[in-house]
């Protein structure tokens, strides 16, 4: 799996553990939620100004969102 496909994963966990929807997360992180869905699905590669916006609109590390785990999930 590479790096893109575990951003996609561990975004769509946090989010979704957060009972965010991906225009609500778009919104808070000033993206667009067609963005938004296309790092989910692993269409795109976000940068690394992404990936931060992404992690402070989530009220998480930006490690946590390309950390790979045992588990599948953000640890």
């Amino acid at each position: 799996m590479d790096l893109k496909e575990i951003f996609a994963l561990n975004l769509r966990y946090a989010r979704n553990r957060r009972h965010l929807t991906q225009e609500e997360l778009a919104e808070r992180s000033g993206l667009s939620s067609r963005y938004i869905g296309a790092i989910e699905r692993a269409d795109v590669s976000a940068s690394v100004t992404v990936l931060g916006r992404i992690a402070d609109a989530l009220g998480i590390e930006p490690e946590a969102l390309i950390r790979k785990s045992k588990s599948g999930h953000l640890d």
